[in-house]
């Protein structure tokens, strides 16, 4: 009867705070009409400067752009910057909200690139749908930017726009909610593992949700070498195997539904977690999409990633209470959030400072393995699997790590060394909060204390 009281209690209490949150957020967005700008980076002491910048010095700038294309990234901001880019289908867990309602989301990616990574990034909210015309915006858009972030698009589109942007792109074409989710899931799992003592190679895991997340999640654990025969997977309509016939509309679920599963189980999320070693849920917000229950019939130190936002599908005290080892969720005020900002900034600020054409799977496996290498074995525990973003030394790491994955698999322009990618990012990324931080003081970011 206590624990239930107690239970009850932490619910209002979460909701209570949640509520709170989004009425501060409100009246901030209110307050500062949105969350960046453009300011300049140049020198300006007087008009004259302007010769310089514009007219009339400007035209021989353009002129040695025009005979040799590569100078564009030493004349303009293209070499740090990045476009964001979104149609509305799937913002957070609003579902299809259109264009102008995703902008505050996107603006919010913006200004986490430049605080955590230093990188200038610009969100474009598209008044369309239709995957031909979204292609052909990005495309014909593609000259003024380093990368290009797609975000928050619905599946199945999501697929074969990236894979359509990545082979017709001249820059790297990432999707956060593919490349970005997978890479810190990945971190989080491998040093789950090591915390439980169990091997990559024989863990049995239930993956509840097979949308855009899980089905790249899917993809880099196979590469890392979870076998894919141990893996069962939930959509809506229950367990993929090989008679889910209705899964032929999308190629990706399809090859999964044939591919995993090799016992053929049928059922529900009840049937795919039984003697699972680790639960990896991207699904409905909850709680109770899990059932404490279930979780007792997993294997021993069962493992727990729900990360369903902004309720997760259980609570990870009743997760704990029903027998969980290690919990994650995607929220900042539990222990082991799976964040997908530890991943993207330094990953785009090493891609960016190589030059790479492409972000390929073993950039992204090599950027998992760095994140988790960011906690040393002997302080990784049950309640921290991985770094938080106030450690921003990881973003420099991970910067290196991509620029040199890059450089080895020859898709980068340009051929640093670590300590020069590490130190120049360090640099950046640095500059960049700095900058921050002595607006904030001066006083050219107003100060909302009593918009709280």
């Amino acid at each position: 009867m206590l624990k239930l009281k107690k239970r009850k209690n932490m619910n209002i209490a979460n909701l209570r705070a949640s509520q709170l949150v989004s009425n501060i957020s409100k009246k901030l967005h209110s307050f500062y009409s949105g969350k960046i700008e453009i300011v300049p980076k140049c020198k300006i002491k007087d008009f004259r400067d302007f010769a310089f910048w514009y007219t009339p010095g400007v035209a021989e700038v353009c002129l040695d752009i025009y005979k040799n294309p590569k100078l564009v990234y030493e004349y303009t901001n293209k070499w740090n910057s990045v476009l964001i880019v979104s149609d509305g289908t799937r913002v957070l867990g609003l579902g299809d909200i259109g264009a102008e309602a995703s902008i505050p989301v996107m603006e919010g990616k913006a200004l986490l690139y430049k605080y955590l990574g230093g990188i200038d990034a610009y969100p474009i909210c598209l008044d369309t749908k239709e995957e031909s015309k979204i292609v052909q915006t990005i495309k014909i858009l593609q000259p003024s930017f380093g990368g290009i972030n797609l975000e928050d698009i619905e599946h199945p589109k999501c697929f074969s726009l990236l894979n359509t942007l990545k082979k017709e792109c001249h820059i790297p074409v990432w999707h956060d909610d593919q490349q970005g989710t997978a890479i810190v899931i990945l971190a989080g799992l491998i040093n789950s593992l090591k915390i439980v003592g169990k091997k990559v190679s024989k863990i049995k895991i239930a993956m509840i949700g097979a949308g855009a997340a899980n089905v790249c999640v899917c993809k880099f654990l196979a590469i890392y070498g979870v076998n894919l025969d141990n893996i069962i997977m939930v959509d809506i309509n229950g367990i993929l195997h090989k008679e889910r016939f209705d899964l032929k509309l999308c190629f990706e679920q399809w090859s999964l539904a044939l591919r995993t599963n090799i016992k053929n189980i049928h059922g529900g999320i009840k049937e795919a977690i039984e003697n699972a070693d680790v639960v990896i849920s991207l699904s409905t917000p909850g709680p109770n999409i899990i059932k404490k229950e279930w979780i007792k019939t997993m294997a021993k130190n069962p493992i727990i990633f729900a990360c369903a936002n902004p309720i997760p599908e259980i609570w990870p005290w009743e997760a704990i209470e029903a027998g969980a080892f290690i919990v994650a969720t995607g929220r900042s005020d539990f222990k082991n959030q799976i964040n997908n900002c530890l991943g993207f900034p330094g990953i785009f600020r090493g891609i960016l400072d190589v030059r790479a054409i492409t972000i390929t799977d073993s950039i992204c496996i090599a950027a998992a393995i760095e994140l988790a290498s960011c906690i040393d074995d002997n302080k990784i525990c049950p309640n921290k699997i991985l770094p938080t973003i106030n450690d921003w030394k990881i973003f420099p790491r991970i910067a290196a790590t991509v620029g040199i994955k890059a450089i080895k698999e020859k898709v980068a322009d340009r051929n640093l060394c670590y300590n020069e990618i590490y130190n120049n990012a360090k640099a950046i990324i640095k500059r960049s909060r700095l900058i921050t931080k002595t607006m904030m003081r001066k006083k050219y970011i107003k100060n909302a204390k009593n918009k709280m």
